[in-house]
């Protein structure tokens, strides 16, 4: 019965997908097709994820999901979302830094900031600035499907004149509309008290799908929501992050490090990504390959060694569907700090009928081995990649995979470097996968298995956050009983001006009744 559940989950999703794309061809697209772009619509038709992302957020109930499409798609048409490009939105946005994406949280979720004080209400550029925050949200939903933003409204030194209630409003439409599941929480850090008024409105606008996201900090409380390392100094950080334009602040994925400790390409060229420069300590050659050549070596050698390679590393249990090749795991990869867990398994099949050539790329090269990092697939075959750790390093959430896929319709006697360099960026499949730790879960279950040194910094870790809690909350009884002290201060001060009075009344009515 236990087995049987989930099937019938998944069947019951499976035909409310199918229900919500009739109903939308019948109902909505037969007599209005003009108020959606056509790639949305082609989307929604061939995108599983997308519609189960809508009825996840309107929980399940058709109909509410089915008046969200709706909503979305009419909101895409109008601001031209899908053409929505660097050239499409005024310079001056980009250069004022009010928003940007950087960094991450500490659950692995993208930041993205909003500097309050660099908003200025202005209903001539309304329209502007709603489509800059647009073009943010689609970029990184073409680059991280699926991955949960969390939105940080910065209000250091913000007053009431930076506050538009109309573009706010709007930020959080687009969250709970517009990309559904996209949002992880809304912290809003160091808000004047003057503005208490103004974010109960913006509570009431979040519905209940939302209101639990939406989370209050002092500059000493964000450090619970993001670690010292992404926050700014005048949050307490130490991130000297600046934002500059151009280029815009991007991830820097890089080509990894085979086993035998050789790159397979030469590809610093061809990013198209904004890669930044490398950090990594080891820098080596790149080495040039005849792309069949080198397909038929790893296809011998590989045979020989696959079960080893393989063995003890962690099994993919869910797969996304790509044009070119299917995915799997689908949207993370997860490593613990056990022998048994430093290793994970990346499932490629090919889906096409023609080859197609593969490659991966990630954000910590430095920390990771990957085997084959860059290869072909057959027609109908699968190969198996193996991620593993190096060395001593941990694995973190803010490292990423970057798979890229392109068919070779022409097959010949070709360099793998120079069909990357020749592929048309939109014939590339791309597809991004984020790395999760087991450390918190293994602990929570299995504490006595830790070391004393392991224990020792977990405890003064949490050491470390009750103390900030207490600081915070003696800070607010501090400020309550100089609240309090004030208050008796001006009581006292009223009772010796009414006693003073009183006296006074006495005088004169003394002096009124004395005979003349």
């Amino acid at each position: 019965m236990a087995e049987q559940e989930p099937a019938e989950g998944l069947q019951d999703l499976e035909k409310k997908i199918e229900e919500i794309r009739l109903r939308f061809k019948n109902e909505l697209l037969q007599d209005s097709i003009e108020r959606y772009d056509p790639r949305d619509v082609e989307k929604l038709q061939n995108d599983n994820a997308l519609v189960e992302g809508y009825l996840a957020w309107r929980f399940h109930v058709v109909d509410d999901a089915l008046k969200m499409i709706d909503e979305s798609f009419m909101w895409r048409k109008e601001y031209g979302v899908n053409d929505l490009t660097e050239s499409t939105i005024p310079r001056w946005m980009f250069e004022t830094g009010a928003v940007y994406l950087h960094g991450y949280d500490k659950e692995g979720n993208k930041l993205f900031w909003f500097r309050v004080k660099l908003h200025v209400k202005d209903a001539k550029t309304i329209l502007d600035k709603k489509k800059y925050v647009a073009f943010w949200l689609e970029r990184y939903a073409k680059k991280e499907p699926g991955m949960p933003l969390t939105v940080v409204f910065d209000m250091t030194e913000s007053g009431i004149s930076n506050i538009d209630m109309e573009f706010v409003k709007y930020v959080i439409n687009c969250f709970k509309v517009y990309y559904p599941k996209f949002l992880s929480k809304m912290v809003i850090v160091d808000m004047p008290w003057i503005m208490n008024a103004a974010w109960k409105i913006v509570r009431s606008w979040l519905g209940p799908e939302a209101i639990s996201k939406l989370k209050f900090a002092s500059r000493a409380e964000i450090q619970m929501f993001i670690s010292l390392e992404y926050l700014p100094p005048h949050m307490g950080g130490t991130d000297l992050f600046k934002y500059n334009y151009p280029p815009l602040p991007d991830d820097d994925f890089q080509s990894p490090i085979s086993e035998n400790g050789l790159l397979v390409m030469d590809d610093d060229a061809e990013s198209k990504m904004g890669d930044a420069e490398s950090t990594s300590e080891i820098v080596p050659k790149p080495k040039k390959v005849n792309f069949l050549e080198d397909s038929l070596r790893s296809e011998d050698s590989d045979r020989g060694d696959a079960s080893i390679r393989i063995k003890g590393a962690r099994k993919p249990v869910t797969t996304f569907k790509g044009l070119l090749l299917d995915v799997s795991p689908a949207e993370e990869l997860c490593f613990g700090s056990g022998d048994n867990e430093r290793k994970c398994l990346i499932i490629l099949s090919n889906v096409t009928k023609n080859q197609v050539a593969f490659k991966v790329r990630t954000t910590a090269p430095e920390k990771y081995r990957v085997k084959p990092s860059s290869s072909s697939c057959e027609p109908g075959s699968s190969v198996d990649i193996v991620v593993s750790l190096h060395g001593g390093s941990q694995a973190s959430p803010h490292d990423r995979f970057l798979i890229m896929a392109a068919e070779m319709e022409n097959i010949g006697s070709q360099e793998l470097a120079q069909f990357w360099k020749e592929v048309p960026k939109a014939k590339i499949m791309e597809h991004r996968l984020r790395c999760h730790t087991l450390d918190s879960v293994k602990a929570a279950v299995d504490p006595l298995k830790e070391s004393p040194m392991e224990t020792f910094t977990s405890g003064q870790q949490e050491l470390s956050t009750a103390l900030m809690r207490l600081m915070n909350c003696n800070s607010r009884l501090e400020q309550k009983v100089n609240s309090c002290l004030w208050l008796q201060k001006v009581l006292t001060a009223l009772v010796l001006v009414l006693a003073v009075l009183n006296l006074l009344c006495l005088y004169v009515l003394g002096t009124a009744q004395r005979p003349s």
